[in-house]
């Protein structure tokens, strides 16, 4: 099967609602998405949001990654363009995931094909901060279906304790509760605010501190009421491994836009229970493809709520048939294979450019 043609696309989509993490706030996702023919018009599709900030990549480097390589994509076998970008996977997971999932999905990869419905609860951010907002957000959550909240917190030890605090009075047992500090604490905040926790109905705290320092961490891990999951840290099987050998890491996050493709991640999940470790998997700041294919592949590798939550985010929908989505999971049907809503997706375009034989052609 070989590669026709690859038109890359690069969208803006604005958000319902402001997403906050310790180190910033999104108003909008900015996707770069694949789509790869080959010779008889069949086409895959991959997808990737570059998080300013979440790692050294940027959505600039990205796209220049995704240019770069479908020029040397096009004109072969799809094994042989996968060994290509993959050879370079170091120099930007969130690109060369968005070629090889698109390279996975036109060879039609078993993963993505659902034989039986499948159900998958998701969590949901969890918004509020002022103490009288609590309560009421508790309950508009559960009434949709929700029964796992994520709270940020990494900023303030003792207004981040006070929270989780209320939090938890709200919910009571109707509600797991996850805790993300995405790196916000240094050791010794992230050190007291851990062994701070009432663990009631709290299921982990993720990420306490800087991605690079495991020592920190781990110090965390060692005094924390509840397990702690590593997500920025992760990057493949050696993270994973390291992560094995940490008492009190009871948790590792997955995210497709990481790990290289859809076999990769599949292959990585499997490990990280292997060696002791419940997986999670997610991204919340994905659209409609990755977390699709994430969707796919947590159906035999994941026990607990998926973060593969981003695609609800956006004002919009990229499938012109949407997922769908009730009662907090999301419901996979027989046979549901996507189909991008092309009206929706120029709406929110931002650049195009399609490579065809090595030859580039810009498109508006």
């Amino acid at each position: 099967m070989t590669i026709a043609d690859i038109t890359l696309h690069r969208l803006k989509l604005p958000l319902t609602t402001p997403y906050h993490v310790s180190y910033r706030v999104y108003e909008d996702f900015d996707p770069i998405i694949a789509e790869i023919r080959d010779g008889h018009g069949r086409v895959g599709w991959g997808e990737g949001h570059v998080s300013p900030g979440y790692s050294a990549e940027t959505v600039d480097s990205g796209w220049a990654f995704c240019r770069a390589h479908a020029e040397r994509m096009t004109g072969l076998e799809i094994e042989a363009a996968k060994a290509q970008v993959l050879a370079h996977v170091a120099e930007s997971p969130v690109a060369t995931s968005v070629l090889v999932s698109a390279l996975e999905m036109l060879e039609g990869n078993p993963r993505l094909d659902i034989g039986t419905r499948a159900t998958l609860p998701l969590l949901t951010p969890f918004h509020a901060t002022a103490f009288e907002d609590i309560p009421p957000e508790v309950e508009a959550r559960l009434k949709e279906g929700f029964a796992t909240l994520k709270v940020k917190v990494g900023k303030d030890v003792d207004s981040d304790l006070a929270r989780v605090a209320a939090v938890q009075a709200a919910a009571g047992a109707r509600a797991t509760i996850r805790l993300d500090a995405n790196r916000g604490f240094s050791k010794d905040d992230g050190c007291r605010f851990a062994a701070s926790l009432d663990p009631a109905g709290i299921e982990l705290f993720e990420q306490p501190c800087e991605a690079s320092d495991w020592d920190a961490n781990g110090a965390v891990a060692a005094v924390s009421n509840v397990p702690v999951m590593l997500d920025e840290s992760i990057f493949g099987v050696d993270d994973i491994e390291r992560a094995a050998n940490i008492d009190g890491i009871g948790f590792v996050k997955l995210k497709l836009k990481k790990l290289g493709g859809i076999e990769r991640l599949h292959a990585a999940l499997r490990l990280i229970r292997r060696l002791g470790m419940e997986p999670v998997l997610g991204d919340g700041t994905s659209a409609d493809i990755c977390c699709w294919m994430e969707a796919c592949v947590a159906i035999d590798t994941i026990t607990n709520a998926g973060e593969f939550n981003g695609f609800l985010k956006p004002v919009v929908r990229l499938f012109a048939v949407p997922m769908n989505f009730t009662d907090g999971a999301l419901h996979l049907d027989p046979g549901f294979k996507p189909e991008i809503d092309r009206d929706v997706m120029d709406a929110h375009l931002v650049a195009r450019e399609r490579i065809s034989h090595g030859a580039r052609a810009a498109a508006g």
